[in-house]
């Protein structure tokens, strides 16, 4: 299996590593970290790494059962000490290379149902570098034989300097409890503040699709076509992860509470052989 792969272009140098989940080890614009960066070769855990691809779930599903066509299913806990299952499956597996290019990769991921997650599915991950921008999109496909919940999202970790700030419009904020699952919906604008002492572990809806980070040394912009992001960091953190996802932290389980929630929740729901997909650009330029 490939050990690495290296996208270069001008400016960004983007490093992944399919076998450790198909993660980036690392984003370089004109040598500056982006992300949080590790060269692929030295990178030895996907939890350090600078971004990681969520499917077929984003965040948490609560205490690792799936509540799904009035059937509970246990899932792996697989974030120890944690009680919940997090993260999806895809970013603990080994990814295959389907094609790589001097500024673009493909990548894939078969699932076949295990303890981690009933449905089977088939997964993909494409990267490709523009002038001043990486671009992602993550794919998804239901192979099993009955209707599945799908959710999608990224989880990079962005370099967070002494004047880092962040910017972004939403409509809406989950409040979470101290097992960190949502309990409630609040009003809200988005977030327009320094992240030096800022103390956030929320999922945002209602978001514009476009965040803007700017410190010192470069001016990043994240955009998605998704309205939901996640947001993670406080004062002992050199990162801010932020995530545009699909749905709603713990959302799979929610709609079993509500089924006509599905949409509120952002829960897509595949019939066997249909897909859905999820984009994030990563946009840098030198701070001005």
């Amino acid at each position: 299996m490939t050990e690495s792969l290296i996208l270069t272009n001008e400016h960004l140098r983007c490093e992944i590593k399919p076998a450790l989940g198909g993660c980036v080890a690392g984003l370089w614009f004109q040598g500056i970290p982006v992300l949080r960066s590790t060269p692929a070769q030295s990178l030895v855990s996907v939890r350090e790494s600078g971004s990681f691809p969520l499917v077929p779930f984003s965040n948490r599903i609560g205490h690792a059962s799936l509540q799904w066509n009035g059937t509970s299913h246990p899932l792996v806990k697989n974030f120890p000490p944690e009680p919940h299952a997090i993260h999806g499956v895809g970013w603990q597996r080994p990814w295959a290379v389907l094609e790589t290019g001097e500024q673009f990769a493909m990548l894939s991921f078969e699932h076949r149902a295990d303890a981690a997650w009933p449905f089977a599915f088939d997964a993909s991950q494409v990267f490709r570098l523009t002038a001043h921008a990486l671009e992602m999109t993550l794919s998804i496909t239901n192979q099993s034989a009955q209707s599945a919940p799908v959710g999608l999202g990224f989880h990079p970790y962005f370099v967070k300097r002494a004047h880092s700030h962040i910017t972004f419009e939403a409509a809406g904020r989950w409040e979470m409890s101290h097992e960190t699952l949502p309990t409630h919906r609040a009003a809200t604008r988005g977030l327009d503040v320094d992240l030096v002492a800022l103390d956030v572990d929320h999922c945002f809806d209602g978001w514009s699709g476009m965040l803007q980070l700017r410190d010192e040394l470069l001016h990043t912009r994240i955009t998605s076509p998704m309205s939901r992001l996640v947001v993670f960091t406080n004062a002992t953190k050199s990162f801010v992860a932020i995530e545009p996802v699909s749905h709603v932290n713990n959302a799979l389980n929610m709609l079993a509470l509500d089924p006509e929630k599905a949409d509120e929740l952002g829960v897509n729901i595949l019939q066997p052989g249909e897909s859905m997909t999820a984009q994030m650009n990563i946009e840098v330029t030198t701070a001005t």
